[in-house]
Protein backbone atom coordinates (compact mmCIF):
# COMPACT_ATOMS: atom_id res chain seq x y z
CA UNK A 1 0.00 0.00 0.00
CA UNK A 2 1.30 3.88 -1.00
CA UNK A 3 1.36 6.64 1.06
CA UNK A 4 0.15 9.68 -0.34
CA UNK A 5 0.23 13.42 0.78
CA UNK A 6 -0.38 16.55 -0.85
CA UNK A 7 0.52 20.23 0.34
CA UNK A 8 -0.93 23.40 -1.71
CA UNK A 9 0.56 26.48 -1.32
CA UNK A 10 0.41 30.11 -3.33
CA UNK A 11 3.29 31.60 -4.91
CA UNK A 12 5.14 34.33 -3.87
CA UNK A 13 4.62 37.13 -6.48
CA UNK A 14 7.55 38.83 -7.07
CA UNK A 15 7.88 40.13 -10.55
CA UNK A 16 10.46 40.26 -12.80
CA UNK A 17 10.25 40.99 -16.95
CA UNK A 18 6.46 39.86 -16.59
CA UNK A 19 6.34 39.94 -20.18
CA UNK A 20 8.37 36.65 -20.65
CA UNK A 21 6.75 35.01 -17.58
CA UNK A 22 3.30 34.47 -18.24
CA UNK A 23 1.24 32.29 -15.86
CA UNK A 24 0.63 28.24 -16.31
CA UNK A 25 -1.74 25.77 -16.06
CA UNK A 26 -0.72 23.86 -13.30
CA UNK A 27 0.39 20.14 -14.47
CA UNK A 28 0.10 16.88 -11.54
CA UNK A 29 3.19 15.36 -11.17
CA UNK A 30 4.37 12.69 -8.49
CA UNK A 31 7.17 11.71 -6.92
CA UNK A 32 8.12 8.35 -5.62
CA UNK A 33 10.42 6.27 -3.42
CA UNK A 34 11.73 2.75 -3.67
CA UNK A 35 9.95 2.23 -0.01
CA UNK A 36 6.68 2.60 -1.37
CA UNK A 37 6.36 6.53 -0.16
CA UNK A 38 4.22 8.45 -3.23
CA UNK A 39 4.25 12.10 -2.87
CA UNK A 40 1.71 14.66 -5.05
CA UNK A 41 2.46 18.02 -6.50
CA UNK A 42 2.69 20.10 -9.35
CA UNK A 43 5.77 19.75 -12.09
CA UNK A 44 7.88 22.24 -12.57
CA UNK A 45 10.58 22.74 -15.25
CA UNK A 46 11.05 20.28 -18.12
CA UNK A 47 7.44 18.13 -18.27
CA UNK A 48 8.76 14.15 -18.44
CA UNK A 49 10.14 11.47 -15.68
CA UNK A 50 13.71 11.49 -14.51
CA UNK A 51 15.18 9.25 -11.67
CA UNK A 52 18.49 9.03 -9.25
CA UNK A 53 19.27 9.21 -5.71
CA UNK A 54 17.02 11.63 -3.54
CA UNK A 55 19.24 13.23 -0.84
CA UNK A 56 18.61 17.06 0.47
CA UNK A 57 20.23 20.70 0.52
CA UNK A 58 20.34 22.79 3.36
CA UNK A 59 21.49 25.85 1.88
CA UNK A 60 19.68 28.54 1.91
CA UNK A 61 20.75 30.07 -1.05
CA UNK A 62 22.82 29.09 -4.46
CA UNK A 63 20.27 26.93 -5.67
CA UNK A 64 21.46 27.37 -9.05
CA UNK A 65 25.18 26.67 -8.12
CA UNK A 66 23.86 23.18 -6.79
CA UNK A 67 21.96 22.08 -9.30
CA UNK A 68 25.25 22.52 -11.87
CA UNK A 69 27.66 21.17 -9.42
CA UNK A 70 29.01 18.17 -11.06
CA UNK A 71 28.99 16.20 -8.02
CA UNK A 72 25.21 15.86 -7.42
CA UNK A 73 25.14 14.19 -11.27
CA UNK A 74 22.80 11.24 -11.08
CA UNK A 75 20.88 12.59 -7.68
CA UNK A 76 17.71 14.07 -7.15
CA UNK A 77 18.12 17.49 -5.31
CA UNK A 78 15.74 18.39 -2.91
CA UNK A 79 15.78 21.72 -1.39
CA UNK A 80 14.88 22.15 2.42
CA UNK A 81 14.48 25.97 2.11
CA UNK A 82 10.92 26.44 1.25
CA UNK A 83 11.12 29.38 -1.48
CA UNK A 84 13.21 28.35 -4.88
CA UNK A 85 13.51 30.46 -8.14
CA UNK A 86 12.70 33.68 -6.13
CA UNK A 87 16.07 35.76 -7.52
CA UNK A 88 16.17 33.37 -11.34
CA UNK A 89 19.20 32.25 -12.53
CA UNK A 90 22.72 33.45 -14.26
CA UNK A 91 25.07 32.30 -16.16
CA UNK A 92 27.72 33.93 -14.29
CA UNK A 93 25.89 31.41 -11.20
CA UNK A 94 27.17 28.50 -13.60
CA UNK A 95 29.62 25.23 -11.80
CA UNK A 96 29.08 23.58 -15.25
CA UNK A 97 28.32 24.27 -18.62
CA UNK A 98 24.86 22.59 -17.64
CA UNK A 99 22.29 21.25 -14.89
CA UNK A 100 24.19 18.00 -13.16
CA UNK A 101 20.74 17.18 -10.77
CA UNK A 102 18.97 14.16 -12.26
CA UNK A 103 16.06 16.11 -10.73
CA UNK A 104 14.73 18.56 -8.36
CA UNK A 105 12.12 18.86 -5.40
CA UNK A 106 11.10 21.99 -3.91
CA UNK A 107 8.25 23.28 -1.28
CA UNK A 108 7.07 26.21 -3.29
CA UNK A 109 8.53 27.33 -6.48
CA UNK A 110 8.66 30.84 -7.99
CA UNK A 111 8.41 31.39 -11.73
CA UNK A 112 8.64 35.20 -11.34
CA UNK A 113 12.16 36.62 -10.08
CA UNK A 114 13.00 39.75 -9.20
CA UNK A 115 16.94 39.99 -9.72
CA UNK A 116 18.49 42.52 -12.20
CA UNK A 117 21.76 40.37 -12.91
CA UNK A 118 19.28 37.55 -13.90
CA UNK A 119 19.36 36.04 -17.70
CA UNK A 120 16.48 34.26 -17.21
CA UNK A 121 13.65 32.65 -14.58
CA UNK A 122 14.26 28.88 -13.26
CA UNK A 123 11.42 27.79 -14.83
CA UNK A 124 13.15 29.01 -18.10
CA UNK A 125 16.41 27.51 -16.97
CA UNK A 126 15.30 24.07 -16.67
CA UNK A 127 13.07 23.71 -19.21
CA UNK A 128 15.76 24.82 -21.68
CA UNK A 129 18.27 21.94 -19.78
CA UNK A 130 15.60 19.69 -19.89
CA UNK A 131 15.62 19.41 -16.02
CA UNK A 132 12.61 17.58 -14.37
CA UNK A 133 11.46 18.99 -10.95
CA UNK A 134 8.23 19.15 -8.89
CA UNK A 135 6.66 21.47 -6.29
CA UNK A 136 4.28 21.62 -3.87
CA UNK A 137 6.01 18.89 -1.46
CA UNK A 138 5.81 19.16 2.47
CA UNK A 139 9.75 18.81 2.08
CA UNK A 140 10.11 18.99 5.78
CA UNK A 141 8.48 15.93 6.10
CA UNK A 142 10.14 14.00 3.22
CA UNK A 143 13.42 15.16 4.53
CA UNK A 144 12.43 13.80 8.14
CA UNK A 145 11.66 10.55 6.55
CA UNK A 146 14.91 10.20 4.50
CA UNK A 147 16.99 11.05 8.03
CA UNK A 148 14.98 8.24 9.18
CA UNK A 149 15.14 5.61 6.57
CA UNK A 150 18.32 7.10 5.09
CA UNK A 151 18.97 8.26 1.00
CA UNK A 152 17.20 6.01 -1.63
CA UNK A 153 16.42 6.32 -4.98
CA UNK A 154 13.38 8.03 -6.07
CA UNK A 155 11.36 8.93 -9.65
CA UNK A 156 9.43 12.13 -10.77
CA UNK A 157 7.25 11.78 -13.40
CA UNK A 158 4.34 14.17 -14.75
CA UNK A 159 4.10 11.31 -17.82
CA UNK A 160 3.25 8.58 -15.86
CA UNK A 161 1.14 9.32 -12.76
CA UNK A 162 0.54 5.35 -11.46
CA UNK A 163 1.89 4.90 -8.48
CA UNK A 164 2.67 1.13 -8.48
CA UNK A 165 4.32 1.60 -11.98
CA UNK A 166 6.77 4.40 -10.50
CA UNK A 167 7.73 2.84 -7.36
CA UNK A 168 8.45 -0.36 -9.72
CA UNK A 169 10.97 2.40 -11.19
CA UNK A 170 12.73 3.87 -8.73
CA UNK A 171 13.78 0.40 -7.40
CA UNK A 172 15.18 -0.56 -10.10
CA UNK A 173 17.32 2.10 -10.97
CA UNK A 174 20.73 1.56 -10.21
CA UNK A 175 22.04 2.31 -6.64
CA UNK A 176 24.69 5.21 -6.00
CA UNK A 177 26.83 2.44 -4.20
CA UNK A 178 29.27 0.79 -6.31
CA UNK A 179 28.43 3.55 -9.39
CA UNK A 180 31.35 5.11 -10.89
CA UNK A 181 30.53 8.71 -12.63
CA UNK A 182 33.22 10.95 -13.00
CA UNK A 183 34.09 9.79 -16.32
CA UNK A 184 30.65 11.20 -17.19
CA UNK A 185 31.37 14.35 -16.24
CA UNK A 186 34.75 15.01 -16.58
CA UNK A 187 36.68 17.08 -19.71
CA UNK A 188 36.60 15.16 -22.85
CA UNK A 189 40.57 17.04 -23.41
CA UNK A 190 42.48 18.45 -21.77
CA UNK A 191 42.62 22.72 -21.79
CA UNK A 192 44.66 25.68 -20.11
CA UNK A 193 42.04 27.31 -17.24
CA UNK A 194 44.21 30.45 -16.61
CA UNK A 195 48.20 31.40 -17.09
CA UNK A 196 49.25 32.79 -14.20
CA UNK A 197 52.84 33.62 -13.19
CA UNK A 198 52.43 31.53 -9.96
CA UNK A 199 53.12 27.49 -9.24
CA UNK A 200 51.68 25.32 -11.64
CA UNK A 201 48.78 22.99 -11.10
CA UNK A 202 47.87 20.04 -12.96
CA UNK A 203 44.14 19.59 -12.06
CA UNK A 204 42.20 15.99 -12.11
CA UNK A 205 38.89 16.76 -13.34
CA UNK A 206 36.43 14.52 -11.81
CA UNK A 207 33.81 16.72 -12.16
CA UNK A 208 35.49 20.22 -10.83
CA UNK A 209 33.52 23.05 -10.06
CA UNK A 210 34.17 26.20 -12.12
CA UNK A 211 35.26 28.07 -8.24
CA UNK A 212 37.53 25.83 -7.31
CA UNK A 213 39.41 26.58 -10.35
CA UNK A 214 38.82 30.43 -10.23
CA UNK A 215 39.89 30.09 -6.72
CA UNK A 216 43.80 29.17 -7.89
CA UNK A 217 43.26 31.56 -11.00
CA UNK A 218 42.37 34.31 -8.09
CA UNK A 219 46.04 33.43 -6.80
CA UNK A 220 48.01 33.88 -9.94
CA UNK A 221 48.45 30.58 -10.75
CA UNK A 222 48.74 28.63 -14.30
CA UNK A 223 46.26 26.11 -13.73
CA UNK A 224 46.08 22.78 -16.59
CA UNK A 225 42.86 20.76 -16.59
CA UNK A 226 42.98 17.23 -17.51
CA UNK A 227 40.79 14.72 -17.66
CA UNK A 228 40.09 11.87 -15.48
CA UNK A 229 41.68 8.88 -16.38
CA UNK A 230 44.44 10.96 -17.65
CA UNK A 231 48.24 8.73 -17.69
CA UNK A 232 50.11 10.94 -14.66
CA UNK A 233 52.88 10.45 -17.84
CA UNK A 234 51.31 13.01 -19.99
CA UNK A 235 50.76 15.16 -16.57
CA UNK A 236 53.96 14.64 -15.71
CA UNK A 237 55.42 16.59 -19.51
CA UNK A 238 53.80 19.53 -18.18
CA UNK A 239 56.26 19.97 -15.16
CA UNK A 240 53.53 20.61 -12.72
CA UNK A 241 54.33 22.02 -9.07
CA UNK A 242 51.67 19.99 -7.83
CA UNK A 243 48.29 18.29 -8.71
CA UNK A 244 44.99 18.84 -7.34
CA UNK A 245 42.59 16.16 -7.26
CA UNK A 246 38.91 17.55 -7.30
CA UNK A 247 35.85 17.08 -6.31
CA UNK A 248 33.38 14.74 -8.35
CA UNK A 249 30.30 11.98 -8.23
CA UNK A 250 29.75 8.97 -7.26
CA UNK A 251 31.63 5.74 -5.16
CA UNK A 252 35.12 6.50 -4.87
CA UNK A 253 35.22 2.73 -4.00
CA UNK A 254 34.51 2.07 -7.70
CA UNK A 255 37.68 3.61 -9.47
CA UNK A 256 40.76 1.58 -9.39
CA UNK A 257 42.41 2.81 -11.81
CA UNK A 258 42.26 6.79 -10.52
CA UNK A 259 43.39 5.13 -6.88
CA UNK A 260 46.52 3.74 -8.59
CA UNK A 261 47.24 6.99 -10.14
CA UNK A 262 46.91 8.83 -7.41
CA UNK A 263 49.00 6.47 -5.63
CA UNK A 264 51.75 7.16 -8.63
CA UNK A 265 51.88 10.63 -8.01
CA UNK A 266 52.29 10.76 -4.30
CA UNK A 267 56.24 9.31 -5.16
CA UNK A 268 56.56 12.63 -7.87
CA UNK A 269 57.99 14.12 -5.15
CA UNK A 270 55.35 17.50 -5.71
CA UNK A 271 52.69 19.05 -3.25
CA UNK A 272 49.56 16.95 -3.52
CA UNK A 273 46.06 18.05 -2.48
CA UNK A 274 42.47 16.67 -2.71
CA UNK A 275 39.00 17.99 -2.20
CA UNK A 276 35.55 16.05 -2.03
CA UNK A 277 36.39 12.58 -4.44
CA UNK A 278 39.46 13.69 -4.80
CA UNK A 279 40.12 13.27 -0.99
CA UNK A 280 38.69 10.77 -0.77
CA UNK A 281 40.48 9.03 -3.59
CA UNK A 282 43.80 10.00 -1.67
CA UNK A 283 42.95 8.33 1.41
CA UNK A 284 42.09 5.12 -0.84
CA UNK A 285 45.41 4.87 -2.20
CA UNK A 286 46.95 6.02 1.00
CA UNK A 287 45.58 2.56 2.05
CA UNK A 288 42.24 4.17 4.25
CA UNK A 289 38.47 3.32 3.85
CA UNK A 290 35.42 4.75 2.59
CA UNK A 291 32.57 3.79 3.42
CA UNK A 292 28.33 4.97 2.12
CA UNK A 293 27.45 7.45 4.53
CA UNK A 294 23.20 6.61 6.09
CA UNK A 295 22.24 10.68 4.82
CA UNK A 296 25.15 11.98 3.74
CA UNK A 297 26.23 15.50 4.37
CA UNK A 298 24.83 18.59 1.58
CA UNK A 299 24.69 21.90 3.08
CA UNK A 300 26.43 25.81 3.56
CA UNK A 301 26.76 25.46 7.61
CA UNK A 302 28.08 22.88 8.61
CA UNK A 303 30.92 23.30 11.47
CA UNK A 304 34.04 22.15 10.67
CA UNK A 305 37.10 22.07 13.69
CA UNK A 306 40.63 22.86 12.42
CA UNK A 307 42.46 20.55 15.36
CA UNK A 308 45.90 22.01 14.79
CA UNK A 309 44.21 25.40 15.32
CA UNK A 310 41.20 24.71 17.51
CA UNK A 311 39.11 27.48 15.18
CA UNK A 312 36.11 26.20 13.70
CA UNK A 313 34.81 26.73 10.52
CA UNK A 314 31.32 26.85 9.05
CA UNK A 315 32.16 24.86 5.86
CA UNK A 316 29.81 23.93 2.16
CA UNK A 317 29.54 20.36 2.53
CA UNK A 318 28.47 17.67 -0.36
CA UNK A 319 29.10 14.07 -0.01
CA UNK A 320 27.36 10.96 0.52
CA UNK A 321 30.57 9.09 1.15
CA UNK A 322 33.44 9.81 3.59
CA UNK A 323 36.92 8.34 5.04
CA UNK A 324 36.72 5.89 7.74
CA UNK A 325 38.22 7.52 11.20
CA UNK A 326 38.80 3.41 12.12
CA UNK A 327 40.88 3.25 9.48
CA UNK A 328 43.16 5.94 10.36
CA UNK A 329 46.58 4.91 10.73
CA UNK A 330 49.66 6.26 12.56
CA UNK A 331 52.23 7.05 10.50
CA UNK A 332 50.00 7.25 6.88
CA UNK A 333 47.97 10.02 8.37
CA UNK A 334 47.01 13.25 10.84
CA UNK A 335 43.59 14.35 11.20
CA UNK A 336 43.68 17.47 10.45
CA UNK A 337 39.74 18.46 10.65
CA UNK A 338 36.63 17.29 12.09
CA UNK A 339 32.77 17.57 11.82
CA UNK A 340 31.60 19.00 15.22
CA UNK A 341 27.86 16.94 14.12
CA UNK A 342 29.20 13.89 13.85
CA UNK A 343 32.93 13.52 14.04
CA UNK A 344 33.22 12.54 10.96
CA UNK A 345 37.04 13.06 9.09
CA UNK A 346 36.94 15.87 7.19
CA UNK A 347 40.65 16.79 6.49
CA UNK A 348 44.16 14.57 6.26
CA UNK A 349 47.48 15.54 6.31
CA UNK A 350 49.63 12.62 4.70
CA UNK A 351 53.03 11.78 6.44
CA UNK A 352 55.01 9.37 3.13
CA UNK A 353 54.40 12.55 0.85
CA UNK A 354 53.22 15.91 0.83
CA UNK A 355 49.69 16.40 0.58
CA UNK A 356 46.79 17.34 2.35
CA UNK A 357 42.83 16.68 1.18
CA UNK A 358 39.84 17.98 2.79
CA UNK A 359 35.98 16.69 2.64
CA UNK A 360 33.96 19.65 2.35
CA UNK A 361 34.63 22.46 -0.06
CA UNK A 362 36.29 25.81 0.78
CA UNK A 363 35.96 27.35 -2.59
CA UNK A 364 32.01 27.61 -0.99
CA UNK A 365 29.83 28.10 -4.20
CA UNK A 366 27.71 29.27 -2.37
CA UNK A 367 28.34 28.96 1.13
CA UNK A 368 30.57 31.23 3.61
CA UNK A 369 34.57 31.67 2.97
CA UNK A 370 36.25 30.65 5.96
CA UNK A 371 38.22 27.77 4.33
CA UNK A 372 39.83 29.06 1.29
CA UNK A 373 43.08 29.52 3.85
CA UNK A 374 43.48 25.75 2.24
CA UNK A 375 44.06 27.23 -1.06
CA UNK A 376 47.05 29.38 0.41
CA UNK A 377 48.30 25.88 2.23
CA UNK A 378 48.15 24.56 -1.05
CA UNK A 379 50.63 27.34 -2.73
CA UNK A 380 52.51 27.66 0.36
CA UNK A 381 53.88 24.16 -0.34
CA UNK A 382 54.58 24.26 -4.00
CA UNK A 383 56.66 27.56 -3.36
CA UNK A 384 58.38 25.85 -0.36
CA UNK A 385 59.13 22.76 -2.50
CA UNK A 386 60.62 25.27 -5.27
CA UNK A 387 62.48 27.06 -3.07
CA UNK A 388 64.06 23.63 -1.66
CA UNK A 389 64.94 22.23 -4.84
Amino acid sequence: MTQQYQQTQQHQQNQHNPSSQSSQTPRPCKLALEDGLVVVGEAVGYHGETGGELCFNTSMTGYQEIFTDPSYHGQIMMMTYPHIGNYGTADIDMEADEPMVAGVVVRAFSRRYSNAMADESLEDFMTRHRLVGISGVDTRALVLHIREKGVMNAVISSVDLDDDSLIEKARKWPSMEGLELASRVTTKEAYAWSEGNGPRIAVYDYGVKRNILRSFEARGCAVQVFPAGTDLAVVKTWSPDGIFFSNGPGDPRSMPDDIEMVRAAMTLGVPLFGICLGHQLMSLAAGLDVYKMYVGHRGANHPVQNIRTGAVEVSTQNHGFAVSADSLKEGVAELTHVNLNDRTVEGLRYHAFDGFSVQYHPEASPGPHDSQYLFDDFITAMSRKSTSA
